[in-house]
């Protein structure tokens, strides 16, 4: 029997199925791509999601429950119903607004400092010098080191007796400084180390925003006659005001958390009280005292939910300042 071959090019079905059987196949592939591609991105995020719903959002929620309620630690299975009653507790008590006023305060007179310091070592260090590497390693190594390592070190720069700095004053004439117990001294001790742990951090932000700034802006200000410093002032500053900003409301977001560097000024003494007198008690501390050492946990997560409100209104601040910042540059 004489076979037939099939002209080139034209279609064999594949052995085993038809022609309707593959197509269906094909119809059944097509639609589980489309699917893939639709949900493999919310697939590739849903990692994040879970996780801060499980550790940010519940949280979060969960304290604004307990901020509604009477709850003690000897007994967290019992909660009372009180409203507001929290949270006018804490509005109603002068230690809470000295604790908002020691926030501010350290962190404005830290933040201010720090990111001057920040920007100056950047600028040194976009220049070409040698060993460069090792200098912004050395600069970053304070962030490397734990805040509690940090607080204790200075708690025994800043010891009343016996205390490295005054020790060192000592040879200049002035007499030994109580650093932990005063008003302002104390405020200062505990900037100086959040300006040491935290300013070649920023120097790097700094330093990396630098780079990015294209030379040609560089060369055409010194073709025009400027100097360094007015290149610093012209193009610098202008380039890296974006940054800048991200620097202000990270500082003030890591401000308003501030917990280790109170808490340990005076070697962990009379630090889990913010000083004698309150003269150095921030937000965390008060909350810390009212949660953990007294066993309120109803005014102590109304607390937390003041922060959360400081901290909206600290960022529209910001975001307004910036705005306007960007209108007028425009």
């Amino acid at each position: 029997m004489a076979t037939t071959t099939p002209a080139r090019g034209a279609y064999t079905p594949p052995p085993g199925g038809t022609g309707a059987a593959s197509n269906g196949r094909g119809t059944w592939r097509s639609r589980l791509w489309r699917f893939d591609d639709k949900a493999s991105p919310y697939a590739y995020i849903a990692p994040f999601f879970l996780i801060f719903g499980a550790f940010g959002l519940y949280p979060l929620l969960y304290t604004g429950w307990i901020a509604l309620h009477r709850v003690e630690m000897t007994s967290l299975d019992q909660s009372q119903w009180v409203g507001w009653d929290n949270f006018a507790k804490i509005l109603q008590d002068s230690e809470f607004w000295t604790a908002v006023t020691n926030t501010f305060v350290i962190g404005v007179i830290s933040t201010v400092p720090q990111l001057l310091v920040a920007l100056g070592l950047a600028h040194l260090l976009n220049y070409k010098l040698r060993a460069s590497t090792f200098w912004r390693t050395v600069i970053l190594t304070p962030y490397a080191t734990s805040v509690a390592t940090a607080a204790l070190v200075f708690a025994l720069v800043f010891r009343a007796d016996g205390g490295i700095l005054n020790w060192v004053l000592h040879f200049f004439g002035a007499g030994n400084t109580d650093w932990g117990n005063g008003e302002w001294t104390s405020k200062i001790a505990i900037s100086v180390i959040i300006i040491w742990r935290w300013t070649g951090y920023n120097a790097l932000i700094y330093l990396a925003a630098m780079q990015a700034v294209p030379t040609d802006l560089y060369e055409a200000a010194s073709i025009d006659g400027a100097s360094r410093w007015q290149q610093f002032r012209k193009v610098t500053i202008p380039s890296l005001r974006p940054t800048i900003l991200f620097t202000i409301v990270i500082s003030t977001i890591g401000s308003m958390q501030l917990f280790g560097e109170p808490l340990l000024l005076q070697g962990g003494t009379l630090g889990s009280i913010g000083g004698s007198e309150h003269q150095y008690e921030t937000l965390s501390i008060y909350l810390f005292n009212y949660g953990w050492k007294l066993g309120h946990l109803g005014p102590a997560a109304a607390v937390a939910w003041a922060m959360l409100v400081l901290l909206l209104l600290i960022a529209l601040i910001n975001w307004i300042v910036g705005r306007f910042m960007r209108k007028s540059a425009a």
